[in-house]
């Protein structure tokens, strides 16, 4: 008897299965998201694919996430030497002060490579490190006139991507009243930053540790450096990108992430705070993977 009823189960099921009853569920629409910043973007870094969308093109003040382009406009040089050394000068030490700006730390008369600069420009987010790099690659007989070439540069690569929400008055998003993108804008500079090796391995990095030469010719081993972002350590396949904060700016971030040979990157800007800004991330991050 209990024989005759395992087979009939069994009949039964692979009918069941051969109708395919079981097998037409409607697949579950994907809920959008909410997240506490004002503005986000999400895009598939692969196909270019708008996933997520939240006042994408809103001009908003970007903080720190300047930077990016700052990075950018240094790797993008022609014949760039990653290991020619920069002195460090005063004025960079005296802006930081005048600015309660975030700091690499740098220590006026040391000679630092354009490498080094770079991993102080984008971890601990130093101010100092993206007025040594302006000073140094843009053009004129005067700090003030090579910084203004600087971000002229900035402003010409926005331009070359086609963006049109975007200006930079700033080399760190210190702005003077006309420093902002948007969400899309962030993220296309992102997507085309990315593309640079050196920039990759630049901001995934978690910490670093340089070493500089002082005045005297010896060599000094600077205090780690360690990235402002926290995705890096609590997102699984976080490649990147770079935190913003300020008092206009709240708190901003652009992430990246590469999971299953997809890659999503996108921007936050203006949440309320350090963790919420994470957790938007997280959310638009997922649902881009599920997109």
């Amino acid at each position: 008897m209990r024989v005759r009823r395992a087979a009939a189960v069994v009949v039964t099921t692979g009918a069941v299965l051969a109708t395919g009853a079981l097998g037409t569920a409607p697949a579950q629409a994907l809920t959008k998201p909410t997240i506490a910043a004002k503005g986000g973007f999400v895009m598939n870094n692969g196909t270019g694919k708008s996933l997520y969308t939240k006042a994408a093109d809103t001009r908003r003040s970007t903080g720190s996430t300047t930077k990016i382009m700052t990075a950018k406009v240094v790797l993008s040089q022609s014949n760039l030497n990653l290991d020619a050394k920069v002195t460090i000068q005063k004025a960079y030490s005296d802006y930081i002060v005048a600015n309660t700006a975030s700091s690499a730390r740098l220590i006026v008369g040391d000679k630092v490579t354009v490498r080094q600069l770079l991993y102080g420009l984008m971890l601990p987010s130093g101010c100092d490190a993206a007025y040594a790099l302006a000073d140094k690659f843009g053009s004129g007989s005067t700090r003030a006139a090579r910084v203004k070439s600087f971000i002229g540069k900035m402003n010409k690569q926005a331009k070359d991507l086609g963006l049109t929400n975007t200006k930079f008055d700033s080399f760190d998003g210190i702005g003077n009243g006309s420093n902002y993108s948007t969400p899309r804008d962030l993220t296309k500079i992102t997507s085309s930053a990315l593309k640079s090796a050196n920039f990759r391995a630049i901001v995934k990095t978690k910490k670093y540790t340089a070493k500089t030469v002082t005045k005297t010719g010896s060599t000094r081993t600077m205090a780690p450096w360690t990235n402002t972002n926290g995705l890096l350590s609590s997102y699984s396949g976080s490649i990147g990108v770079k935190t913003g904060s300020g008092p206009e700016a709240k708190y901003c971030l652009v992430f990246a992430a590469t999971r299953n040979g997809k890659t999503v990157v996108g921007t936050v800007l203006a949440s309320t705070s350090i963790t919420a800004r994470e957790s938007d991330a997280k959310k638009l991050m997922n649902y881009g993977f599920a997109s």
